[in-house]
Formats: structure tokens, sequence, C-alpha cells
């Protein structure tokens, strides 16, 4: 039992480390800009013309105020309050805005990320199982040229071709200016808005899940309980299925639980792309307009949510597989 307890220490103490040095470089980066942080916020001629007093209040409120130690302070307290500061770009405060932003971009990347993994492990388990046939290398090769594409180019595609061309589907944004006023056609008016990003998100991201799986299937395919179980007469679906396939997920399930994590950073080029109104765009304008509380929240939340994710696959790594939970008895044991 102590054993056990040790082993959980060590891994709760691993998380805190790796959490305390994202944060002390969260709080260093914006600091370690060249220059003087008045500028990106006011063009030469305005800078000459605020008093002192004018030039430390904006310096408080972007928390830049003090001494390095008196606002490494003030920023851990922000954190454990959840309280960020104020975004110089919405004048409102960045939690606020954060989590406006983090509700579009989860019905975004969410049934992207399902999509694509649904998708690959299906036809990445056939093309292992079909391994040297003309079907493993045509989806093969299908897979490897989504994998090569860019997705802000998919996505440029979709835009010129479905949405310029032939009209089908929205150009840019969530929601559409004019509506019906009902609920089920404002969902019906995010959904339409949300299929051409989403399937980009899923075409970028099918190649790796799909190469992933037939790799793990092939190593699976390839042990001597797979040669047993063939020559018992085990029925190909039940080998697939049963024998090989829940074999080779844990790396596949370790690629999901890590995307899920990366969710809330959502997909920068994306939301870009299609002007969506995510996290990811919310980061981009923010680097771009030197918002330092709104950057050093999202890469807080992103740090949080890539840990959280890690935390929650090792809870469930051994409903996957077994063996997961054997090795850690066995390390305790010992």
């Amino acid at each position: 039992m102590n054993r056990a307890f040790s082993l959980i220490g060590k891994k709760l103490f691993q998380y805190f480390l790796v959490l305390f040095v994202a944060i002390t470089i969260n709080f260093g980066l914006p600091r370690l800009a060249p220059g003087d942080p008045l500028s990106y916020f006011f063009d030469e001629s305005t800078l000459k013309e605020l008093t002192a007093e004018q030039k430390q209040a904006v310096l408080d409120s972007v928390g830049l105020g003090g001494s390095v130690w008196e606002q490494y302070i003030t920023y851990l307290k922000g954190i454990f309050t959840w309280d960020f500061g104020t975004s110089i770009t919405y004048a409102v405060p960045v939690a606020e805005v954060m989590g406006e932003k983090l509700v579009w971009t989860i019905i975004l990347i969410l049934p992207a990320l399902i999509l694509s993994t649904l998708i690959g492990v299906t036809i990445g388990a056939y093309s292992a199982w079909n391994r040297g046939k003309g079907r493993d290398v045509t989806l093969l090769t299908t897979m490897l040229t989504f994998q090569a594409i860019p997705g802000f180019w998919i996505g440029m595609l979709f835009i010129a071709v479905f949405a310029v061309q032939f009209g089908w589907f929205p150009t840019y944004g969530a929601v559409s200016i004019v509506q019906d006023g009902t609920t089920l056609g404002f969902i019906k008016d995010v959904a339409w808005h949300l299929v051409l990003p989403i399937a980009t998100l899923s075409i970028a991201t099918v190649g790796s899940n799909y190469l992933l799986t037939r790799s793990s299937m092939l190593e699976s395919l390839g042990q001597d309980y797979m040669t047993m179980a063939e020559a018992k007469g085990v029925k190909k679906q039940i080998l697939i299925l049963n024998h090989g396939l829940r074999n080779a997920l844990l790396p596949i399930y370790t690629q999901f639980t890590m995307a899920l994590g990366t969710l809330i950073g959502g997909s920068v080029v994306v939301e870009t792309v299609f002007s969506y109104p995510g996290i990811g765009r919310l980061l981009y304008e923010s680097v771009v307009a030197r918002d330092f509380p709104m950057m050093q929240g999202v890469f807080l939340m992103i740090t949080l949510g890539v840990i959280a994710a890690n935390i929650f696959a090792d809870l469930t790594y051994p409903l996957i597989d077994p063996r997961a939970k054997s090795n850690v008895a066995g390390r305790v044991e010992r």
C-alpha cells in the first residue's frame, strides 16, 4: 500500500513540476520580448504625450508594473483566483472571453476529433488486415496524400468550391447575421456553418490516425497469439476486433487523449481560415495585437488541458489494456 501511494505521489509531483515550469515560462515569455512594452500599444508620438503616471497605469493593467518578483506573485494569485486581468483588445476580463470562445472550439474540435479517429482506426485496421494487397496500397497512398496536404489549403479549397462556387455552405463565421429567431433555426444555422471546418479538420488529421492504427495493427497481427487464434479457426471479424485491434489500441488511445488535451487550443489555422470565433483564432489575434493578458490566459488553459488529458489517460489505461494495470501492480510489489 505504501508503495502504491509512493508511485501516485511521484506521478503527481511530476505533473506539478510540469505545471510549475509551464506557468513560469508563460509568465516569462512576454517579459522577454525586446524593447519597451508600451511601444506595442502606442506609437512614438502618443508615448511622448503620456505622463509617467499614465504609463505606469498601462503597465499595471497588463501585469507589467512593479518588480519582476511582484509581477510573478500577482500572476500566481491571479491563476488561483482565475483572474488573468483585463484583455487589451476586448476591454473585458480575460476569463470571460476565454469561456465564451471555448464553447465554440469544443463544438468544432470534438466532433472533428471523433470523426477523424473513427474513420482512421476503421480503415487503418482494414488496411493492416489486407497488407500488401491493392486495397492496402490504395488506402496507404490516399492517407499519405491527406497527411501531406496542409489544413489551411484544404480549408481554402473547400471555401472556393463548396461556399463560393456552388454556394452550398457559408464562407465564414459560426452563425449568420440574419436568423429566424427560433432555437431550432439557430441550431441548424450553427450546424451548417460547422460542416466545412469539421470536414477540413477531419481530413487534415485522419491520415495520422490511419497510419498509427495500421502500424499498431501490423505489429499486433504478427504476434504468436494471433497465429494461434487463426489456426484455431477464429472468425475473421472476432480475430480483428477482439485479438488484433484491442491489443493495438493503447497507442491509438494515447494519441486520442493527447488530442483531447490540445483541443482547448483549438485549431489556429482552420479557425483563422474560416473566421471561426474559437480559442485558436483568439490566440492568433492576441499574438498579433500583443494582448499579453489574453496570451497568458490561453497558454495556461492549453497547458492545463494537456496535463488533465495525461492524468485521464493514466487513470483509464487499465480499462483499455489490462497489461497496463499488471505493470503498475508489478512495480508496487517490487
